[in-house]
């Protein structure tokens, strides 16, 4: 598959295009659009003012940012004077931003919208260039407008596609992150190869909200509008989230596993399970019903939404395919360009798979069950560490990912856990964790859920409750758990039966290391964190903390 970089997309929407609207950004209310033209034209002054600096060919320029019209402008300025990006989650505490900075050898940091913007700036090295982007409160070097006064670069280069484009760093559930580095070709073939398995268009209308220091917001999002040319909306803030995807209309939708139980525990809020029950079996009322829930949630004209990171269990997916909403999980890796399977076209028998495998995209079981993977979209390396690289393929050079699974008759994947999370009980016997999570976060009461029992007779689950279940009353929500672990216990190996429920005071945050950015828990750390919870002796199926 012959593909074209991203520079030659720009330059070619800039030619025959430069009208067409590309990206919508929200500031105070307002949206503020940038058509193809104009994002030429300041992606070609930000060059040149990058150039100005100069730089040594291939320095690393690193991206400090909430997700942003600037964000898309400055990766794109990157590329354009030669030289390498490094995205940097903007939930990143102090501590990993100065390990990445340093390892990457950053000298140019840009900054955006974040959430403890002096805490986080004050880990950059006190003799890196900052330039802040157009918003209130950043503390940098020099301006946006400054930057994008300097005359424009008028050269049109285009880059090797076996040169590098970007460092990503893990997020990490244990220890430092990892630079995974991927070359034009990886993303660029990642991206596009996307297009015709999820059909995207310059029709579709995008929002871009995941962090785009990912890798899957930006190969199948930032990377896959530049082929498709469709338009891309932003996320003012968290507070006006709703308001912002309700004025979008996204046409695609991809989203994490605790938005989407957030948004199922909305809808019970303000509708009970038990009128949905009674009402969506209406043909006429249903109907209305299902179509005022979309709407409300800015879904009404989205023809894809798609979950990935974690797995949802199988009740949430039918419950909402009952609202009409057909969520598609979907699998990958930062090694991987997130390049990994899709469950594309949606199908309901298939419920819990994450999907077969991308065009290209070879998948093989190993004998220890793990799923392993070759394609094009492999990583190159851990950047300066030759070990880690060589550790992360087998002799054939397939990814070794990790995960466990298995593959059906069809070819769809399932993934049943983590090799270095199974733990081993007091009895000798090993246990997933993940799979037995999945099954349990069917109650939508749970919101976040860590199973564990390293040396224990029996597995224990750590619960943080929604937000909804917290003002219901204790005997309500008790009943409800237990049920559902009841429910649970009888389809495990007896050895696997959850032996309790924890529910927690403290949420999981990722300011308080219990999460990685992409909000999946450490559970290495929560382990150590509530060690004499786990350990503890209080009787009954739910213990409250």
């Amino acid at each position: 598959m012959s593909v074209k970089t991203p520079l030659e997309m720009l330059y070619e929407w800039e030619r025959t295009a430069p009208e067409k609207l590309y990206l919508t950004q929200p500031i105070e209310g307002e949206y503020q659009t940038y058509t193809w033209g104009q994002v030429a034209q300041q992606v070609r002054h930000l060059a040149g003012y990058i150039q100005s600096l100069n730089l040594k060919a291939n320095s690393h320029i690193a991206i400090l940012s909430k997700n942003c019209a600037e964000w898309f402008i400055t990766d794109l300025a990157i590329m354009l004077s030669g030289h390498i990006s490094i995205p940097i989650y903007a939930t990143a505490g102090a501590d990993t931003i100065s390990y990445v900075l340093n390892h990457a050898d950053c000298s140019v940091v840009f900054i955006g919208k974040l959430d403890n913007t002096q805490e986080q700036v004050s880990a950059i090295p006190k003799d890196a260039l900052t330039i802040g982007f157009p918003y209130p409160d950043i503390p940098a070097n020099n301006t946006w407008q400054q930057a994008l006064s300097a005359p424009q670069y008028e050269e049109s280069p285009v880059p090797s596609l076996d040169s590098v484009m970007t460092i990503i760093y893990t997020s990490g559930s244990t220890g430092n992150p990892k630079g995974v580095v991927h070359t034009y070709h990886s993303v660029c073939w990642s991206a596009y190869g996307s297009l015709s398995s999820l059909g995207f268009s310059h029709q579709d209308r995008i929002v871009s909200y995941l962090p785009l220091a990912h890798i899957t917001e930006r190969v199948l999002v930032e990377f896959s509008s530049f082929y498709a040319g469709s338009q891309l909306y932003f996320v003012e803030s968290l507070e006006t989230f709703n308001r912002d995807v309700v004025d979008a209309k996204p046409t695609m939708f991809i989203s994490v596993p605790r938005l989407w139980t957030k948004f199922q525990m909305g809808i019970l809020a303000n509708l009970s399970q038990a009128k949905l029950n009674l009402l969506l079996p209406l043909p006429f009322i249903g109907n209305v019903i299902r179509n005022k829930i979309k709407a409300k949630l800015g879904l009404s004209a989205a023809r894809i939404c798609a979950s990935g990171s974690a797995p949802l269990s199988v009740a949430t997916l039918e419950w909402f395919a009952k609202l009409d909403i057909n969520i598609s999980e979907g699998w990958g890796m930062t090694e991987n360009c997130a390049y990994g399977t899709c469950c594309m076209p949606f199908r309901t028998d298939k419920l819990g798979t994450i999907g077969k495998p991308y065009p290209g995209v070879d998948i093989r079981i190993a004998e220890d069950g793990e799923i392993q993977l070759k394609g094009l979209c492999n990583m190159r390396e851990y950047y300066l560490e030759p070990e880690k690289t060589a550790g992360a393929f087998t002799s054939d050079g397939y990814l070794r990912t990790g995960d466990r699974g298995a593959i059906d008759n069809e070819g769809f994947v399932t993934i049943t856990g983590r090799l270095k999370e199974i733990f081993k009980t007091s009895k000798g016997k090993y246990v997933a964790p993940i799979a037995i999570e999945t099954k349990l976060m069917a109650n939508a009461y749970i919101e976040q859920i860590c199973v564990s029992g390293t040396g224990l007779k029996q597995p224990i689950a750590l619960v943080v409750l929604s937000e909804e279940a917290q003002a219901l009353p204790k005997e309500e929500v008790e009943q409800s758990l237990k049920l559902t672990l009841l429910k649970v216990n009888k389809q495990l190996e007896s050895h696997e039966k959850v032996d309790k429920l924890v529910l927690m005071q403290d949420e999981w945050r990722v300011d308080n290391g219990l999460l990685t950015p992409t909000l999946k828990i450490k559970r290495h750390t929560l382990e150590r964190v509530y060690e004499t919870m786990i350990n503890g002796q209080s009787k009954g199926p739910i213990v409250w903390q």
